[in-house]
C-alpha cells in the first residue's frame, strides 16, 4: 500500500523540508470467493507494470471510490451489521449513503476489472449495466496506506462467495487494470507476489474461515493504520 518523483536528491537544499504526505482517498476492494471445490480461492489479477501504486503485483479487485458512486441505483441492500460496522469505522459521523457509496464501489470495480456484475442485469441502469446487489457482502478489514507514499488509500475490503452472488468461477476476463486473472488457494499463495497488506488480510481471512465457514456478517473487524511510525491493528 513508493518514492514520489518529486523527492529532493540527497545533498540538495530540499533535503530538510518535510514533504507532505497526501491524504488517503476512500476507496474499496472485494474477496471474491469460490467454495466449490476442496479448497476456498480468492480471485486475485496483477497489476499493470504501468502503474503508481502497486506495478506489478497480484492484487483483489478494488479502486477507489469515485463521485457519483453515491448515485448508484441497486438491487439489494447492504446487510444492517456490515452498515452499522461501517458507521463505527467512520465514529458514526458519516452519512449511510457514502457508507453504501463504498460497498457499491467495490462491486462497480469487481466489474469494470474482471467483468463480472454482481446482481440484476439488463436493468437499464444509465451508470452500470446491472443493477448492484449487496445482500451478500462481508466487510472484513479496513487499511490505510501508510504516510510516504505517492498514492495513499483508505481502503474497506469485503468479501462475497461466488454461490451467494449467481457468480461463474469460470466467467472471468483481463482488463486494462487487471491482468492475470486467476482464483488461488487461500492457504497457498505461493504462484502471486502479494503486498504485504494483501498478505495479512488473507491472513486474518484465513483466520475466519477456520473460526466459522460461513462468514459472519457482525464479526469484528481489523483496522491496519500507522500511528507515530508503528504499524497498528485495531478491531473496529
Amino acid at each position: 500500500m513508493t518514492a514520489s518523483g518529486d523527492e529532493p536528491v540527497d545533498g540538495s537544499p530540499l533535503d530538510s523540508i518535510k514533504v507532505r504526505s497526501p491524504r488517503p482517498r476512500e476507496a474499496a476492494s472485494i474477496m471474491l470467493l469460490d467454495r466449490s471445490q476442496d479448497c476456498v480461492r480468492v480471485l486475485v489479477g496483477r497489476r499493470n507494470k504501468a502503474h503508481v501504486f502497486m506495478p506489478n503485483l497480484h492484487v483483489f479487485p478494488g479502486g477507489r471510490r469515485d463521485r457519483d458512486d453515491h448515485r448508484l441505483s441497486f438491487s439489494g441492500d447492504i446487510h444492517p451489521d456490515v452498515l452499522q460496522r461501517l458507521k463505527i469505522a467512520y465514529k458514526h459521523s458519516a452519512p449511510e449513503s457514502r457508507l453504501r457509496a463504498i460497498a457499491l464501489a467495490a462491486l462497480r470495480e469487481l466489474h469494470e476489472e474482471a467483468s463480472i456484475a454482481v446482481g440484476s442485469k439488463d436493468c437499464g441502469n444509465t451508470l452500470l449495466p446491472f443493477l448492484p446487489d449487496l445482500t451478500n457482502l462481508r466487510y472484513m478489514a479496513r487499511a490505510i496506506t501508510p504516510p510516504g507514499h505517492p498514492r495513499r488509500f483508505d481502503t474497506h475490503f469485503f468479501a462475497l462467495f461466488t454461490d451467494e452472488a449467481g457468480v461463474d468461477p469460470g466467467d472471468i476476463r483481463d482488463s486494462r487494470e487487471l491482468e492475470d486473472l486467476r482464483w488461488i488457494d487461500v492457504n497457498d499463495v505461493s504462484a502471486v507476489r502479494l503486498p504485504d497488506i494483501t498478505s495479512i488480510i488473507l491472513a486474518d481471512l484465513r483466520a475466519s474461515l477456520q473460526s466459522d465457514a460461513s462468514l459472519p456478517f457482525g464479526r469484528p473487524v481489523p483496522f491496519y493504520y500507522t500511528r507515530h511510525g508503528r504499524f497498528v491493528r485495531d478491531l473496529l
